[in-house]
């Protein structure tokens, strides 16, 4: 039995829901969707919360454990590539903290897709056969894999919707050089592949999923925030695909989409004038024991997740221990 359904029966499990600290030296603050960020000379302190958002808007209720399921698995696979892609992290010293370098963020999202699904498939269905200046070909149902991975980046919203936007829109509008984005570009294609051979030994399918990346004090760019993570990614199962497909049934895959279409179901959308639904404790419950499966499953370790009455006190105090010997 996971920890999540033990600490819902017991309540002693304390959701990370915000960060009301500050620490000394400390130069900026950011707050994210789910992160929130420490600036400290050249570190940069992440606090991985359990918020969750979906049409990018942050819901009323934390997930037990979310924070540490994004943590442990963006943790694992930025070891797995870091030969691969350079990235930010050099140290964890909370479950739900990850310390890396500082880096001046490229406010682009590269978002790779496999096949069909999501967004990208609203946009199909609503007849569009262009996304992000990328064609999609004709006669292609929902999941169906796309003959090449398609790169279909997105600007970075400070605030509200990050927003779809072409390769030919982003060097000419200055965002990234043409040189930079070849880079963006070659980084995102090696570690889809690499994501897309490690699911498939674990019997999954990396359906699409995001990265993020910065530019570090020489200049260099770098992987920072997640990678492969129940938030950034999409995931199938493989047995059954096909014949799912040859049936024209819905795919079981271990994603945030079910949160999505939960929300869907109960006319939410992030469109104005439509209002957050209440969320009970048995869909809370679900959430968790769905993000502990996903972690499971894609890494292939049992999660152990750490229990705590009070997860603030613990990260800020296991983050000035980190600090103090440094």
């Amino acid at each position: 039995m996971h920890n999540t359904i033990k600490m819902n029966q017991n309540n002693t499990q304390g959701v990370l829901t915000k960060t009301e600290f500050s620490l000394q030296g400390q130069q900026s603050f950011y707050k994210g969707k789910v992160r929130d960020v420490f600036s400290i000379n050249d570190l940069l302190i992440m606090v991985i919360s359990d918020r969750i958002s979906a049409f990018d808007f942050v819901l009323p209720k934390g997930i037990p454990f979310k924070g540490q399921v994004l943590n442990k698995t963006a943790t694992f696979f930025m070891e797995q590539t870091k030969n691969i892609v350079p990235n930010w992290l050099t140290a964890t010293p909370d479950p739900n903290v990850a310390v890396g370098i500082k880096c001046e963020p490229i406010k682009v999202e590269m978002v790779i897709r496999g096949y069909l699904a999501g967004h990208a498939w609203r946009e199909y269905k609503s007849g569009k056969r262009v996304l992000c200046g990328v064609n999609m070909p004709e006669g292609m149902k929902e999941s169906h894999k796309f003959p090449k991975p398609i790169i279909t980046p997105a600007t970075k919203a400070e605030e509200g919707h990050d927003e779809d936007i072409s390769k030919e829109d982003i060097v000419a509008k200055g965002i990234v050089s043409a040189e930079d984005y070849a880079v963006l570009e070659d980084y995102t294609y090696k570690l889809f592949e690499a994501g897309s051979k490690h699911a498939e030994k674990q019997g999954l399918i990396l359906v699409d999923t995001k990265y993020e990346f910065g530019k570090d004090s020489n200049g260099k760019i770098i992987l920072i925030d997640e990678i492969h993570t129940p938030d950034s990614s999409r995931y199938y199962y493989a047995e059954g695909y096909e014949e799912r497909q040859q049936k024209g049934e819905k795919q079981k895959q271990l994603s945030k989409e079910f949160v999505r279409e939960w929300l869907m179901e109960n006319n939410f959308q992030g469109l104005e004038g439509q209002t957050m639904p209440f969320m009970p404790d048995d869909f809370v419950d679900l959430v968790s024991k769905r993000y502990i499966e996903l972690f499971e499953k894609v890494t292939g370790q049992k999660f152990e997740g750490q229990i705590s009455e009070n997860p603030q006190k613990r990260v800020e105090e296991n983050i000035l221990k980190f600090l103090q010997n440094q």
